[in-house]
């Protein structure tokens, strides 16, 4: 039977190549304590707390990282898992986590990867978000744009739903630098954090509609599937037979229900080193150190080291991160571009 509690589910895939070589394929960065002392999927779990009025979480990965989701988990907490078979992104894994809860569930759907800074404002948008979602509003999270990123997709603000939020008039791609300095000066712009919240059966009954072979493909793998304790492992023959499409694609710009809450909550994607460095505390010069270094007349450089002493001179916006042998230095600038070497794709 449904209630009036709000239904974690925390979603984990994804290697992280852009941190390398702190991340990687074995260890990704969800698992990693990059801010504060706790992990980024720790901490995810941590905002759902029960007494603010959220349900034991459900957790969605793959075999891979089954180790590290059970290992950071409290036992007592009362989470359930989904032991994705293979990956096929976020329309099918919000697909099994919506089958394995009741129609009236209210599920919000949260990366393992994020990191925000003020919880409570976290906790407020979740309450409005689902307010809207029991009234079959399909609900992002609209985060306040502080700066022209072009990294992110966007959402235009439409009508406003009473006082919790608005419709979206649209939804944009990541934008070029000219196009989303336009989206700040215009202030009707939020970016897509990529967090949702759904009622289970308006959101099984928009992706029947829109994508009907992924949700076919979905409801098949957990008839197939078993339980082994607090894990479901669903069929992999049927779940591999789904379409890889996020739910962006596959039903959020497809729904006429699309709607938005504002969140201004000290978000960030922690998407490469040059955004961990804005998320972390800094010194007067901007500098940020992990691990033992000395940096003198240095500006805005981010270290991090596993071991080996760092030293640094003179240096401007520049990253530094030593992992067992792999060194990797790149101006802030050159962040985006880390995934690209070899050592990551080949980690």
């Amino acid at each position: 039977m449904s209630d009036s509690l709000i239904h974690p589910v925390i979603l984990c895939g994804g290697s992280g190549t852009r941190l390398w070589p702190r991340s990687r394929a074995i260890k990704p960065k969800p698992f990693l304590p990059l801010v504060g002392d706790s992990t980024l999927f720790e901490q995810s779990v941590s905002r759902c707390a029960p007494g603010a009025g959220f349900a034991a979480p459900l957790v969605v990965t793959g075999a891979a990282h089954l180790a590290h989701v059970e290992a950071q988990l409290d036992p007592g907490s009362g989470a359930r898992v989904i032991v994705e078979p293979s990956a096929r992104n976020t329309a099918a894994a919000i697909a099994l986590a919506a089958l394995r809860l009741d129609q009236d569930d209210v599920m919000l759907v949260c990366p393992s990867d994020h990191h925000i800074a003020d919880v409570a404002a976290f906790q407020s948008a979740a309450h409005a978000a689902a307010t809207l979602a029991r009234q079959d509003w399909l609900v992002s999270f609209g985060i306040e744009a502080k700066s022209p990123e072009t990294g992110f997709g966007y959402l235009q603000r439409g009508a406003a739903i009473g006082a919790l939020g608005y419709q979206v008039a649209r939804f944009v791609e990541k934008p070029d630098l000219a196009r989303a300095q336009a989206f700040l000066a215009d202030g009707g712009y939020a970016w897509n954090g990529g967090i949702f919240a759904f009622r289970v059966g308006a959101f099984l009954a928009e992706l029947e509609q829109h994508r009907p072979a992924i949700a076919a493909g979905a409801r098949a793998a957990v008839a197939a599937g078993h339980a082994d304790g607090q894990r479901f492992h669903p069929g992999a023959d049927a779940f591999a037979r789904i379409d890889s499409e996020s739910v962006d694609y596959a039903v959020m710009e497809n729904t006429a229900r699309a709607a938005m809450v504002p969140a201004d909550m000290g978000w960030s994607d922690i998407g490469n080193w040059d955004a961990l460095l804005a998320a972390r505390p800094r010194d007067e010069m901007g500098n940020s150190v992990t691990g033992p270094a000395e940096l003198v007349g240095c500006r805005g450089v981010l270290v991090e080291s596993d071991g080996r002493q760092v030293s640094a001179i003179g240096l401007e916006d520049v990253v530094i991160v030593v992992d067992g042998n792999d060194v990797l230095v790149t101006t802030r600038a050159g962040a985006q571009l880390v995934g690209k070497l070899q050592g990551a794709v080949n980690q």
